[in-house]
Protein backbone atom coordinates (compact mmCIF):
# COMPACT_ATOMS: atom_id res chain seq x y z
CA UNK A 1 0.00 0.00 0.00
CA UNK A 2 0.87 3.56 -0.87
CA UNK A 3 1.60 5.21 2.38
CA UNK A 4 2.16 9.48 3.11
CA UNK A 5 3.77 10.53 5.66
CA UNK A 6 2.93 14.11 6.71
CA UNK A 7 3.64 17.07 9.08
CA UNK A 8 6.87 15.69 10.41
CA UNK A 9 10.24 17.20 10.47
CA UNK A 10 12.50 15.31 8.11
CA UNK A 11 15.99 15.11 9.50
CA UNK A 12 19.05 14.04 7.17
CA UNK A 13 22.75 14.35 7.91
CA UNK A 14 22.76 17.74 6.04
CA UNK A 15 19.32 19.28 6.05
CA UNK A 16 16.22 19.72 8.67
CA UNK A 17 12.98 20.69 6.65
CA UNK A 18 9.34 19.88 6.49
CA UNK A 19 7.83 17.83 4.12
CA UNK A 20 5.66 15.11 3.20
CA UNK A 21 6.82 11.83 2.04
CA UNK A 22 5.23 9.15 -0.78
CA UNK A 23 6.37 5.48 -0.06
CA UNK A 24 5.68 2.93 -2.88
CA UNK A 25 6.39 -0.34 -3.19
CA UNK A 26 8.77 -0.14 -0.12
CA UNK A 27 10.95 2.89 -1.75
CA UNK A 28 10.50 6.83 -1.33
CA UNK A 29 8.72 7.69 -4.06
CA UNK A 30 8.37 11.67 -3.69
CA UNK A 31 8.62 14.32 -1.62
CA UNK A 32 7.45 17.40 -1.25
CA UNK A 33 4.63 19.48 -0.59
CA UNK A 34 1.13 18.87 -1.14
CA UNK A 35 1.92 15.46 -2.51
CA UNK A 36 -1.15 13.66 -3.69
CA UNK A 37 -3.19 11.11 -1.08
CA UNK A 38 -5.48 9.17 -3.65
CA UNK A 39 -5.07 5.72 -2.50
CA UNK A 40 -2.46 6.26 0.23
CA UNK A 41 -2.83 5.72 4.12
CA UNK A 42 -2.26 9.29 5.69
CA UNK A 43 0.51 8.64 8.46
CA UNK A 44 0.17 12.35 10.97
CA UNK A 45 3.63 12.96 12.15
CA UNK A 46 3.27 16.10 14.12
CA UNK A 47 5.25 16.49 16.83
CA UNK A 48 8.06 14.05 15.21
CA UNK A 49 11.04 14.09 13.17
CA UNK A 50 11.60 12.16 10.61
CA UNK A 51 14.75 9.92 10.75
CA UNK A 52 16.56 7.47 7.78
CA UNK A 53 16.47 3.89 10.27
CA UNK A 54 19.24 3.77 11.96
CA UNK A 55 21.90 1.37 11.19
CA UNK A 56 23.86 -0.58 13.46
CA UNK A 57 27.54 -1.17 12.52
CA UNK A 58 28.09 -3.93 15.47
CA UNK A 59 26.08 -6.31 17.12
CA UNK A 60 26.75 -9.99 18.26
CA UNK A 61 23.14 -12.12 17.98
CA UNK A 62 22.92 -15.53 18.88
CA UNK A 63 26.48 -15.78 19.47
CA UNK A 64 28.70 -18.30 21.52
CA UNK A 65 31.08 -16.80 23.81
CA UNK A 66 32.70 -18.08 27.02
CA UNK A 67 30.68 -21.58 27.30
CA UNK A 68 27.30 -19.81 26.95
CA UNK A 69 25.31 -18.15 24.42
CA UNK A 70 24.00 -14.16 23.79
CA UNK A 71 20.45 -14.50 25.24
CA UNK A 72 19.34 -12.19 22.56
CA UNK A 73 19.02 -13.63 18.57
CA UNK A 74 17.97 -12.59 15.77
CA UNK A 75 14.41 -12.08 16.60
CA UNK A 76 14.64 -10.85 19.67
CA UNK A 77 17.80 -8.68 18.79
CA UNK A 78 15.65 -7.57 16.24
CA UNK A 79 13.06 -6.44 17.89
CA UNK A 80 14.85 -4.40 20.54
CA UNK A 81 16.65 -2.64 17.73
CA UNK A 82 13.32 -1.98 16.26
CA UNK A 83 11.78 -0.21 18.82
CA UNK A 84 15.32 1.64 19.46
CA UNK A 85 14.52 3.39 16.19
CA UNK A 86 17.09 1.01 14.42
CA UNK A 87 16.44 -0.62 11.10
CA UNK A 88 19.21 -2.30 9.89
CA UNK A 89 21.99 -4.23 11.47
CA UNK A 90 25.17 -6.05 11.13
CA UNK A 91 26.28 -8.51 13.01
CA UNK A 92 29.60 -10.58 13.20
CA UNK A 93 29.55 -14.03 11.66
CA UNK A 94 32.59 -15.93 13.62
CA UNK A 95 34.66 -18.11 11.80
CA UNK A 96 36.89 -21.40 12.74
CA UNK A 97 40.69 -21.74 12.18
CA UNK A 98 41.24 -24.55 9.59
CA UNK A 99 36.90 -24.53 8.67
CA UNK A 100 36.28 -23.23 5.17
CA UNK A 101 34.74 -19.41 5.59
CA UNK A 102 31.51 -20.78 3.46
CA UNK A 103 30.81 -22.75 6.68
CA UNK A 104 30.78 -20.08 9.16
CA UNK A 105 28.40 -17.64 6.47
CA UNK A 106 25.89 -21.00 6.26
CA UNK A 107 25.44 -21.02 10.06
CA UNK A 108 24.81 -17.19 10.24
CA UNK A 109 22.52 -17.61 7.69
CA UNK A 110 20.67 -20.19 9.46
CA UNK A 111 20.63 -18.13 12.76
CA UNK A 112 19.13 -15.39 11.22
CA UNK A 113 16.77 -16.57 8.36
CA UNK A 114 13.00 -16.57 9.58
CA UNK A 115 14.27 -14.40 12.72
CA UNK A 116 15.01 -10.99 11.80
CA UNK A 117 12.58 -8.41 11.65
CA UNK A 118 14.50 -5.59 10.00
CA UNK A 119 17.55 -5.67 7.24
CA UNK A 120 20.71 -7.14 8.22
CA UNK A 121 23.85 -8.29 6.90
CA UNK A 122 27.15 -9.37 7.97
CA UNK A 123 31.18 -8.71 8.56
CA UNK A 124 33.22 -11.72 8.77
CA UNK A 125 35.77 -12.29 11.29
CA UNK A 126 39.62 -13.55 9.82
CA UNK A 127 41.28 -16.03 12.62
CA UNK A 128 43.84 -16.47 9.74
CA UNK A 129 45.31 -15.76 6.59
CA UNK A 130 46.44 -18.50 4.49
CA UNK A 131 46.01 -19.85 0.45
CA UNK A 132 42.86 -21.39 1.26
CA UNK A 133 40.96 -18.55 3.01
CA UNK A 134 42.45 -15.73 0.49
CA UNK A 135 41.11 -17.86 -2.61
CA UNK A 136 37.31 -17.85 -0.52
CA UNK A 137 37.47 -13.71 -0.34
CA UNK A 138 36.59 -13.02 -3.72
CA UNK A 139 33.43 -15.09 -3.13
CA UNK A 140 32.78 -13.57 0.25
CA UNK A 141 32.83 -10.37 -1.04
CA UNK A 142 31.74 -11.09 -4.70
CA UNK A 143 28.71 -13.39 -4.34
CA UNK A 144 27.58 -12.87 -0.63
CA UNK A 145 28.46 -9.08 -0.35
CA UNK A 146 30.21 -9.93 3.16
CA UNK A 147 32.69 -6.36 2.10
CA UNK A 148 34.14 -6.03 6.15
CA UNK A 149 36.31 -8.08 7.99
CA UNK A 150 37.04 -8.18 11.43
CA UNK A 151 40.40 -9.11 13.43
CA UNK A 152 40.80 -9.63 16.55
CA UNK A 153 43.96 -7.91 18.71
CA UNK A 154 42.72 -9.52 21.99
CA UNK A 155 41.62 -12.55 23.58
CA UNK A 156 44.30 -14.56 23.38
CA UNK A 157 43.83 -18.39 22.76
CA UNK A 158 40.35 -17.60 21.58
CA UNK A 159 39.73 -15.28 18.83
CA UNK A 160 43.37 -13.39 18.52
CA UNK A 161 45.51 -12.86 15.49
CA UNK A 162 48.81 -12.01 15.30
CA UNK A 163 50.16 -8.85 13.90
CA UNK A 164 50.72 -10.80 10.31
CA UNK A 165 47.18 -12.26 9.80
CA UNK A 166 46.57 -8.42 10.32
CA UNK A 167 48.79 -7.20 7.95
CA UNK A 168 48.28 -10.06 5.52
CA UNK A 169 44.13 -9.19 6.17
CA UNK A 170 44.65 -5.26 5.51
CA UNK A 171 46.65 -5.89 2.15
CA UNK A 172 43.97 -8.14 0.82
CA UNK A 173 41.16 -5.96 1.84
CA UNK A 174 42.96 -3.11 -0.02
CA UNK A 175 43.06 -5.43 -3.15
CA UNK A 176 39.88 -6.53 -3.16
CA UNK A 177 37.77 -3.24 -2.03
CA UNK A 178 36.72 -4.38 1.94
CA UNK A 179 36.97 -2.93 5.25
CA UNK A 180 38.64 -4.22 8.12
CA UNK A 181 38.28 -3.45 11.48
CA UNK A 182 39.76 -4.41 14.59
CA UNK A 183 39.43 -5.09 17.92
CA UNK A 184 41.83 -2.96 19.46
CA UNK A 185 43.28 -4.37 22.93
CA UNK A 186 47.16 -5.79 23.21
CA UNK A 187 45.77 -9.38 24.52
CA UNK A 188 49.42 -10.40 25.08
CA UNK A 189 49.82 -8.42 27.59
CA UNK A 190 45.74 -8.64 29.24
CA UNK A 191 46.54 -12.06 29.00
CA UNK A 192 49.89 -11.88 31.17
CA UNK A 193 47.99 -9.09 33.50
CA UNK A 194 44.72 -11.46 34.00
CA UNK A 195 46.49 -14.44 35.15
CA UNK A 196 48.83 -12.65 37.34
CA UNK A 197 45.57 -10.94 39.69
CA UNK A 198 43.48 -14.13 39.48
CA UNK A 199 46.88 -16.20 40.94
CA UNK A 200 46.96 -13.40 43.68
CA UNK A 201 43.54 -13.65 44.20
CA UNK A 202 41.66 -11.12 42.77
CA UNK A 203 38.94 -12.22 41.42
CA UNK A 204 35.71 -9.85 41.84
CA UNK A 205 34.49 -7.84 38.66
CA UNK A 206 36.67 -4.45 38.62
CA UNK A 207 39.64 -6.47 38.07
CA UNK A 208 38.24 -7.30 34.92
CA UNK A 209 38.86 -3.06 34.10
CA UNK A 210 42.43 -3.19 36.12
CA UNK A 211 43.93 -5.54 34.22
CA UNK A 212 42.61 -4.27 30.75
CA UNK A 213 44.31 -0.33 30.79
CA UNK A 214 43.52 1.66 28.40
CA UNK A 215 47.25 1.96 28.07
CA UNK A 216 46.58 -1.57 25.62
CA UNK A 217 43.58 -0.21 23.96
CA UNK A 218 45.64 2.79 22.85
CA UNK A 219 49.21 0.50 21.62
CA UNK A 220 46.85 -1.47 19.85
CA UNK A 221 44.82 1.27 17.65
CA UNK A 222 48.41 2.58 17.04
CA UNK A 223 49.75 -0.41 16.07
CA UNK A 224 46.70 -1.46 13.94
CA UNK A 225 46.93 2.36 12.15
CA UNK A 226 50.49 2.29 11.74
CA UNK A 227 50.15 -1.18 9.72
CA UNK A 228 46.98 0.33 7.77
CA UNK A 229 49.13 3.42 6.98
CA UNK A 230 51.87 0.78 6.23
CA UNK A 231 49.39 -1.78 3.79
CA UNK A 232 47.55 1.68 1.65
CA UNK A 233 44.81 0.18 3.23
CA UNK A 234 41.46 0.97 5.11
CA UNK A 235 40.69 0.07 8.98
CA UNK A 236 38.00 0.32 11.29
CA UNK A 237 37.91 0.69 14.86
CA UNK A 238 35.61 -0.92 16.81
CA UNK A 239 34.12 0.46 20.01
CA UNK A 240 36.68 3.14 21.10
CA UNK A 241 36.18 3.49 24.46
CA UNK A 242 39.09 5.89 25.65
CA UNK A 243 41.33 8.83 25.07
CA UNK A 244 44.56 6.45 24.53
CA UNK A 245 42.47 5.11 21.47
CA UNK A 246 41.04 8.71 20.30
CA UNK A 247 44.32 9.82 19.85
CA UNK A 248 45.78 7.14 18.05
CA UNK A 249 42.88 7.41 15.46
CA UNK A 250 43.25 11.20 15.47
CA UNK A 251 47.20 11.06 14.73
CA UNK A 252 46.75 8.49 11.80
CA UNK A 253 43.57 10.84 9.94
CA UNK A 254 45.91 13.73 10.45
CA UNK A 255 48.85 11.44 8.23
CA UNK A 256 46.39 11.07 6.03
CA UNK A 257 45.46 7.25 6.71
CA UNK A 258 41.92 6.00 6.03
CA UNK A 259 41.43 5.11 9.47
CA UNK A 260 37.36 5.45 10.92
CA UNK A 261 36.42 5.12 14.54
CA UNK A 262 33.12 3.85 16.19
CA UNK A 263 32.33 4.45 20.28
CA UNK A 264 29.11 3.01 22.08
CA UNK A 265 26.99 4.17 23.89
CA UNK A 266 28.22 2.95 27.29
CA UNK A 267 31.22 4.32 26.55
CA UNK A 268 29.77 8.08 26.64
CA UNK A 269 27.36 7.65 29.96
CA UNK A 270 28.30 4.42 32.27
CA UNK A 271 32.36 4.91 33.77
CA UNK A 272 34.20 2.18 35.26
CA UNK A 273 33.28 2.42 38.85
CA UNK A 274 30.22 0.19 37.53
CA UNK A 275 32.27 -2.47 38.22
CA UNK A 276 32.75 -1.99 41.53
CA UNK A 277 29.31 -2.42 42.38
CA UNK A 278 28.53 -4.42 45.35
CA UNK A 279 26.71 -7.95 45.47
CA UNK A 280 28.41 -9.48 42.59
CA UNK A 281 26.11 -6.40 40.30
CA UNK A 282 30.20 -5.48 38.94
CA UNK A 283 29.41 -8.20 36.53
CA UNK A 284 26.84 -6.58 34.78
CA UNK A 285 28.89 -4.26 33.54
CA UNK A 286 31.93 -6.24 32.52
CA UNK A 287 32.70 -5.77 28.81
CA UNK A 288 35.82 -5.13 26.60
CA UNK A 289 37.18 -2.85 26.07
CA UNK A 290 36.45 -2.05 29.92
CA UNK A 291 34.39 1.03 30.77
CA UNK A 292 37.17 4.26 31.57
CA UNK A 293 37.49 6.51 34.19
CA UNK A 294 34.72 9.38 33.52
CA UNK A 295 36.63 12.04 32.18
CA UNK A 296 37.46 9.79 29.02
CA UNK A 297 33.38 10.87 28.22
CA UNK A 298 34.36 14.43 27.31
CA UNK A 299 36.90 13.21 24.90
CA UNK A 300 34.58 10.94 23.21
CA UNK A 301 31.87 13.17 22.95
CA UNK A 302 33.94 16.03 21.47
CA UNK A 303 35.52 13.22 19.05
CA UNK A 304 32.07 12.60 17.96
CA UNK A 305 31.57 16.41 17.78
CA UNK A 306 34.85 17.00 15.64
CA UNK A 307 34.65 13.89 13.55
CA UNK A 308 37.65 11.94 14.83
CA UNK A 309 35.03 9.14 16.03
CA UNK A 310 32.49 8.75 13.01
CA UNK A 311 30.02 6.05 14.31
CA UNK A 312 27.73 4.70 17.51
CA UNK A 313 27.59 1.35 17.01
CA UNK A 314 25.64 -0.75 19.79
CA UNK A 315 28.28 -3.55 20.43
CA UNK A 316 25.06 -5.68 21.68
CA UNK A 317 26.52 -8.90 23.42
CA UNK A 318 23.51 -9.74 26.06
CA UNK A 319 23.58 -12.66 28.92
CA UNK A 320 21.54 -12.47 31.85
CA UNK A 321 22.82 -11.57 35.03
CA UNK A 322 21.40 -14.73 36.65
CA UNK A 323 22.59 -17.71 35.10
CA UNK A 324 25.64 -16.57 32.94
CA UNK A 325 27.14 -13.58 34.33
CA UNK A 326 27.10 -15.43 37.17
CA UNK A 327 29.57 -18.48 35.67
CA UNK A 328 32.27 -15.99 36.65
CA UNK A 329 30.94 -14.68 40.76
CA UNK A 330 34.17 -16.46 41.60
CA UNK A 331 36.55 -15.44 38.64
CA UNK A 332 35.95 -12.52 36.63
CA UNK A 333 38.15 -14.31 33.59
CA UNK A 334 35.13 -16.40 33.43
CA UNK A 335 32.38 -13.42 33.37
CA UNK A 336 31.01 -13.88 29.83
CA UNK A 337 32.04 -9.66 28.28
CA UNK A 338 28.99 -7.96 27.03
CA UNK A 339 26.18 -5.89 27.42
CA UNK A 340 22.51 -5.17 26.67
CA UNK A 341 22.84 -2.25 24.47
CA UNK A 342 20.96 -2.34 21.35
CA UNK A 343 17.45 -0.93 22.22
CA UNK A 344 18.95 2.48 23.74
CA UNK A 345 21.59 3.15 21.21
CA UNK A 346 19.92 6.08 19.84
CA UNK A 347 17.59 7.98 22.62
CA UNK A 348 21.15 7.97 24.49
CA UNK A 349 22.79 9.91 21.72
CA UNK A 350 19.64 12.15 21.45
CA UNK A 351 19.34 12.58 24.87
CA UNK A 352 22.51 12.93 26.27
CA UNK A 353 23.99 14.53 22.51
CA UNK A 354 21.43 16.66 21.07
CA UNK A 355 20.00 17.87 23.92
CA UNK A 356 22.33 19.06 25.95
CA UNK A 357 23.90 20.51 23.02
CA UNK A 358 27.14 18.20 22.38
CA UNK A 359 26.25 17.18 19.11
CA UNK A 360 23.73 18.70 16.14
CA UNK A 361 20.42 17.22 15.37
CA UNK A 362 22.47 16.27 11.85
CA UNK A 363 25.77 14.71 12.92
CA UNK A 364 23.01 12.45 15.26
CA UNK A 365 21.64 11.15 11.49
CA UNK A 366 25.06 11.01 10.60
CA UNK A 367 26.37 8.89 13.51
CA UNK A 368 23.27 6.47 13.91
CA UNK A 369 22.82 6.01 10.12
CA UNK A 370 24.62 8.00 7.17
CA UNK A 371 28.47 7.10 7.64
CA UNK A 372 27.82 3.51 8.47
CA UNK A 373 25.70 3.42 5.45
CA UNK A 374 28.49 4.94 3.68
CA UNK A 375 31.31 2.80 5.20
CA UNK A 376 29.78 -0.74 4.88
CA UNK A 377 28.23 -0.58 1.52
CA UNK A 378 24.69 0.20 1.65
CA UNK A 379 24.73 4.07 0.38
CA UNK A 380 21.99 5.55 -0.80
CA UNK A 381 19.60 2.46 -0.63
CA UNK A 382 19.95 2.62 3.32
CA UNK A 383 21.19 6.04 5.53
CA UNK A 384 19.17 8.97 3.91
CA UNK A 385 15.96 10.19 3.17
CA UNK A 386 15.78 10.78 -0.70
CA UNK A 387 13.90 9.84 -3.58
CA UNK A 388 14.64 6.33 -4.66
CA UNK A 389 15.97 4.82 -0.79
CA UNK A 390 14.53 2.00 1.09
CA UNK A 391 11.43 3.56 3.09
CA UNK A 392 13.47 2.91 6.61
CA UNK A 393 12.03 5.47 8.52
CA UNK A 394 11.37 6.68 12.28
CA UNK A 395 8.68 9.05 13.76
CA UNK A 396 10.89 9.93 17.01
CA UNK A 397 9.71 12.30 19.49
CA UNK A 398 11.97 14.95 20.81
CA UNK A 399 10.21 15.53 24.01
CA UNK A 400 8.96 12.16 25.39
CA UNK A 401 10.46 11.57 28.58
CA UNK A 402 10.95 8.41 29.96
CA UNK A 403 13.24 6.24 32.43
CA UNK A 404 14.77 3.27 30.97
CA UNK A 405 14.54 -0.15 32.76
CA UNK A 406 14.57 -3.75 32.08
CA UNK A 407 11.09 -4.00 33.02
CA UNK A 408 9.58 -2.15 29.79
CA UNK A 409 12.83 -2.61 27.62
CA UNK A 410 11.94 -5.58 24.48
CA UNK A 411 15.55 -7.26 25.10
CA UNK A 412 15.20 -11.30 26.11
CA UNK A 413 17.90 -10.36 28.40
CA UNK A 414 17.48 -10.21 32.54
CA UNK A 415 19.14 -6.53 32.75
CA UNK A 416 18.96 -3.17 31.39
CA UNK A 417 22.72 -1.66 31.61
CA UNK A 418 21.30 2.24 31.87
CA UNK A 419 18.97 1.18 34.75
CA UNK A 420 17.23 4.17 36.24
CA UNK A 421 18.43 6.46 33.33
CA UNK A 422 16.10 9.26 32.81
CA UNK A 423 15.90 10.34 29.03
CA UNK A 424 14.27 12.47 26.42
CA UNK A 425 13.24 11.25 23.00
CA UNK A 426 11.81 8.42 21.72
CA UNK A 427 10.86 6.63 18.49
CA UNK A 428 6.80 6.34 18.25
CA UNK A 429 6.42 4.39 14.89
CA UNK A 430 9.13 2.70 12.65
CA UNK A 431 8.91 1.81 9.44
CA UNK A 432 11.24 -1.00 7.26
CA UNK A 433 10.90 -1.03 3.14
CA UNK A 434 8.05 0.83 3.96
CA UNK A 435 6.10 -1.58 6.25
CA UNK A 436 5.28 -0.41 9.99
CA UNK A 437 7.60 -2.79 12.69
CA UNK A 438 6.71 -0.73 15.29
CA UNK A 439 3.55 1.87 15.29
CA UNK A 440 2.84 3.54 17.65
CA UNK A 441 5.18 2.13 20.05
CA UNK A 442 3.73 -1.72 19.62
CA UNK A 443 5.37 -4.61 17.46
CA UNK A 444 3.44 -5.03 14.51
CA UNK A 445 6.46 -6.56 12.64
CA UNK A 446 6.73 -10.30 11.91
CA UNK A 447 10.40 -12.20 12.29
CA UNK A 448 11.41 -13.47 8.97
CA UNK A 449 10.67 -9.85 7.58
CA UNK A 450 13.88 -8.45 7.45
CA UNK A 451 16.02 -8.96 4.70
CA UNK A 452 19.40 -10.00 3.93
CA UNK A 453 21.83 -7.25 2.48
CA UNK A 454 24.83 -7.98 0.07
CA UNK A 455 27.20 -5.11 0.63
CA UNK A 456 28.83 -2.76 -1.90
CA UNK A 457 32.63 -3.26 -1.76
CA UNK A 458 34.22 -0.02 -0.09
CA UNK A 459 35.60 3.29 -1.31
CA UNK A 460 37.40 6.17 0.44
CA UNK A 461 35.42 8.71 -2.13
CA UNK A 462 31.93 7.37 -2.01
CA UNK A 463 32.13 6.59 2.08
CA UNK A 464 32.75 10.65 1.99
CA UNK A 465 31.40 11.95 -0.68
CA UNK A 466 28.86 9.98 -2.46
CA UNK A 467 25.65 11.02 -4.14
CA UNK A 468 22.71 11.26 -1.98
CA UNK A 469 19.97 10.69 -4.96
CA UNK A 470 19.04 6.85 -6.13
CA UNK A 471 16.89 6.68 -9.46
CA UNK A 472 13.41 5.03 -8.98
Amino acid sequence: MRKLIKNGIIVTASDTYQAEILIEDGKISQIGSNLSSAGAEVIDAKGCYVFPGGIDPHTHLDMPFGGTVTKDDFETGTIAAAFGGTTTVIDFCLTNRGRPLKESIQTWHEKSKQKAVIDYGFHLMIAEINDDVLNELPYVINEEGITSFKVFMAYKNVFQADDETLFRTLVSAKEHGALVMVHAENGDVIDYLTKKAIAEGKTEPIYHALTRPPELEGEATGRAAKLTGLANSQLYVVHVSCADAVEQITEARSKGFDVWGETCPQYLVLDKSYLEKPNFEGAKYVWSPPLREKWNQDVLWNALKSGQLQTLGSDQCSFDFNGQKDLGRDDFTKIPNGGPMIEDRLTILFSEGVRKGRISLNQFVDITSTRTAKLFGLFPKKGTIAVGTDADLVLFDPNAERVLSAETHHMAVDYNAFEGMKVTGEPVSVLSRGEFVVRDRQFVGKPGSGQYLKRAKYSVYESLNRNETLPI
